[in-house]
Order: structure tokens, then C-alpha cells, then sequence
């Protein structure tokens, strides 16, 4: 009997970070970038007041809540679009203007799902080098060929939690051809509180081939419900909503993010609790030896090939105790650790942990 064929596609698949470990649910998960404090209780009750009737079909547009995020960040509602999750506004994209032979560049240590989606749609993945963890600008315009169709940049970078200034990335912009499409993810922009750093959506909210993208997933809180949006020029807005799903974003996550975003209170609480253990969490590896680099997340990466014990046995004594991190192996970052900043009790015990193992 013959039985139909699935497409060969040539990619890996997305590996998300551990919830449990030989079969158990974990007590302390820091392996996925989710929010240290969780969601504002404002979103909260949003949530519960639509639980009373998840009958009704979401509004596929999200009218109310590109309306919402326009005023708040003085944009035109008509050039966002929602979507399942900031990765599936990359998913839009790389479909609506990849083809094969394509060429993708991604620095060397970025968010897997850029370069799963290209090879989706056929393209082929073009590695730009950094610079100590560092996106490089001129190795990105190193790489850039005739076939060169999309360039994407997270900014502060995934799994590495470092940026590149404001000047850099807008010199990028200008050396790029004009048909290379810029794609810049803010997935953690909030963290950062330098004078030499922007947001790609407030340098690049007026350009014509930049798309910017941002999440509900990490400081708001809402990974579970599954909402990102992208910004972009009409034209590439519109070519993304030829393809979009229909009810793509849930009720519940609508109007969720909807009194998130504007709980501003909340978002503060976040971004400090954030940066008080950033800077807490630097001392303490410091202190044992570790090497860390200084990031602008909500998680540190942390490497081992200066200590005599391997992130193999560091991870398994983490998760024997109880407490999940996230290996670096599928990004190609070796002997590394990645930890998201969890809560004060959690970051405790991690620390005391880490202590226990290096006899500190």
C-alpha cells in the first residue's frame, strides 16, 4: 500500500529548555527565560475574567490590542501584527520572502528557531562571527552575498546577553543593500539601561525593510499564552498577513498582554529585580572562578574551561538538587551553562548550590 510522503525538510527541530529531569517535574526551572516574578496580577485577572467564556472566537486582528501597543509606543495599529509567540512572526517572515538557495545570516550564537525556520523554506544558513559573544557588524557584512535575502539580530542577544550599540546596528542598516531584509528581535530590550543602546523599534520604527519583533514571553510574564508582535512598513505587514493564521492569538492571551503591557508598575518591579541579581550573580561566579561575561538579559552564561569540574557535571548536580538550567551544546557554545535570574529563594539556593560544588 502506498502512504503519502512528507516533505524532506532539512532542519533540526527546536529544543525547548528542560521542565523535567528523569521523569520528574523540577522544583526550580531557570532554563527557559521566563519571568522571575511571573505576570502582572492586572493580566491575571483579565485572563480569568474571559475564562467565563472561552466559547467565543478571539478576533483574528487583535484590533484592541494593536491598538493598545500603538499608543503606548506611538506607532501606526495598522503596521503591527500579532502572533503565537515573537517566533512566529519570524516563521511569517522567512515563508513570505525565502525561497531555496536563499542565503540567512545569523551570528554564530543566536536564537536557534532564525535558522530552523530559513532551512524550512529552503535557505541556506550563512554564520557571521562574534566578537567575545558580541554580534560583529563588520563580520555580518563580511558575509553578505548576492543571495543574501535576510539578515536577523536579536539585540541584547540570545544565549549570550550581550548587544551591540545603537551606532552599530544603524551602520548595518545603511550597509546593507536595500532588498536585505533586517530583522531585529527586542525580545529583551527592557533590561537594558544604557545610553548607548536602543531598541531596533525606536531606531528603526520609520524604515521601509526593517522588522522588529517583540515578545510577551519573558518580562511580561506570558510564555504560556503564547504572544508575540512584529512591526514593519505596510508593505511587508501586509505580505505577512496574506499568511497568517486566522484566530492565530487566544482570547485570553489578547487581552492578558492588553493590561500587561500597560501595567507599568509591574514592569518595573520586573526590570529591578532583574538587574539586582544580574549584577549579584556576576560577583558570585566571579568569586568561584566562572567565567561570565557581562549580560543584559534576564539570564547569565556561564562557562567552565577555567574550573576543573565540566558543565556536564555541573548541570547533573543542578538537576540531582532539584534545579534545571539550560545546556549550551545545541547552540555550539561548549563546557557552557546558560541560568535564567528566578526568583530571590531560587536564586538563593542556586548560588548556594554552585558554592557546594566548587567548595566555596
Amino acid at each position: 500500500m502506498r502512504l503519502p510522503k512528507p516533505n524532506k525538510i532539512i532542519s533540526e527541530k527546536y529544543v525547548a529548555g528542560l521542565s523535567l529531569f528523569k521523569g520528574k517535574q523540577s522544583k526550580i526551572k531557570l532554563s527557559a527565560n521566563e519571568s522571575a516574578l511571573g505576570p502582572s496580577p492586572k493580566a491575571v485577572k483579565e485572563y480569568l475574567k474571559v475564562s467565563k467564556n472561552f466559547k467565543r472566537y478571539p478576533d483574528s486582528d487583535g484590533t484592541f490590542l494593536r491598538k493598545v501597543l500603538a499608543k503606548k509606543f506611538n506607532l501606526d495599529p495598522n503596521r503591527i501584527i500579532l502572533g503565537s509567540g515573537s517566533d512566529q512572526i519570524f516563521e511569517l517572515v522567512c515563508k513570505a520572502f525565502l525561497k531555496k538557495d536563499d542565503e540567512v545570516i545569523v551570528p554564530e550564537y543566536s536564537f536557534i528557531i532564525y535558522r530552523i525556520y530559513s532551512k524550512m523554506c529552503g535557505a541556506k544558513i550563512i554564520y557571521s562571527k562574534e566578537n567575545n559573544f558580541t554580534v560583529s557588524v563588520e563580520n555580518i557584512l563580511k558575509k553578505v552575498t548576492r543571495k543574501t535575502k535576510i539578515v536577523f539580530l536579536a539585540n541584547p542577544n540570545n544565549p549570550t546577553g550581550t548587544f551591540i550599540d545603537k551606532k552599530k546596528i544603524l551602520l548595518l542598516r545603511k550597509k546593507l543593500r536595500s532588498n536585505i531584509l533586517l530583522v531585529v528581535d527586542d525580545a529583551y530590550y527592557e533590561y537594558v539601561k544604557l545610553k548607548s543602546y536602543s531598541p531596533g523599534l525606536e531606531l528603526f520604527k520609520n524604515f521601509k525593510n526593517v522588522v522588529m519583533t517583540r515578545t510577551f514571553s519573558k518580562i511580561y510574564g506570558l510564555a504560556g499564552l503564547r504572544i508575540g508582535w512584529g512591526y514593519s512598513s505596510r508593505n511587508i505587514i501586509g505580505a505577512l498577513n496574506k499568511i497568517k493564521p486566522p484566530f492565530n492569538v487566544g482570547r485570553p492571551a489578547l487581552f492578558a498582554a492588553s493590561a500587561a503591557v500597560r501595567d507599568i508598575s509591574w514592569l518595573n518591579k520586573e526590570i529591578n529585580h532583574v538587574n539586582k541579581w544580574n549584577n549579584i550573580f556576576h560577583k558570585e561566579f566571579e568569586r568561584m572562578k566562572i567565567n561570565t561575561n557581562k549580560t543584559y538579559a534576564n539570564f547569565v552564561l556561564l562557562n567552565f574551561d577555567k574550573v576543573k569540574i565540566n558543565s556536564k557535571k555541573v548541570f547533573n548536580f543542578l538537576a540531582n538538587s532539584g534545579i534545571l538550567v539550560r545546556r549550551m551544546d545545541p547552540y555550539g557554545i561548549k563546557n557552557s551553562l546558560r541560568i535564567t535570574i528566578g526568583k530571590n529563594k531560587e536564586n538563593k539556593k542556586l548560588i548556594s548550590k554552585m558554592k557546594n560544588i566548587f567548595n566555596v
